[in-house]
């Protein structure tokens, strides 16, 4: 991380909670929040939002309790209730596209990829509302086309599929 932070890298972070997998919830936040501070995108779900913050309200307040001085963008995704964005500058919410879902497995990792392939070569996309809400758009639309089949590595959609669903196709 260090490396690639010197390097000028964008460091993106989701937590992707599973907490069966930790010795136990306050080891899982201890070692979530170690690293928060060299994040400069990152992306909590809803329950993610909770389990960090403590409370059980999904808002503004609590989302910018989680907000660091050299964050560029705080996502928070809130299933087929879309997406809400924070930066330095704005914030706001992005619909989510309503399909026929089937298994929720990747669609966060849908979102992020999505994500990260149109700003990692343009950053400045962070810092235009209208652009980021485009690419917030297609973000929503690549994780709600993961949630129509099973299995999440099958499921994730060719860019295609997804500018199809943000024109009205399905």
């Amino acid at each position: 991380m260090e490396v690639a932070k010197e390097s000028g890298c964008l460091l993106s972070y989701d937590p992707n909670l599973r907490l069966p997998l930790w010795p136990s919830a306050e080891e899982a936040r201890k070692q979530i929040l170690s690293i928060w501070e060299k994040a400069d995108l990152i992306k909590v779900s809803d329950a993610e939002l909770e389990f960090l913050t403590g409370s059980d309200k999904i808002d503004d307040e609590s989302a910018l309790s989680l907000w660091h001085p050299n964050l560029k963008l705080l996502l928070v995704t809130l299933g087929e209730h879309g997406s809400r964005y924070y930066t330095k500058s704005f914030k706001g919410s992005v619909d989510a596209f309503h399909v026929n879902t089937v298994d929720t497995t990747g669609a966060g990792d849908s979102f992020v990829g999505a994500l990260l392939a149109k700003i990692v070569d343009d950053q400045s996309i962070l810092e235009d509302e209208p652009r980021l809400r485009e690419v917030l758009k297609f973000a929503n639309a690549c994780g709600a086309i993961t949630t129509t089949q099973k299995g999440a590595i099958p499921a994730l959609p060719k860019e295609e599929a997804a500018l199809k669903l943000i024109k009205g196709g399905s």
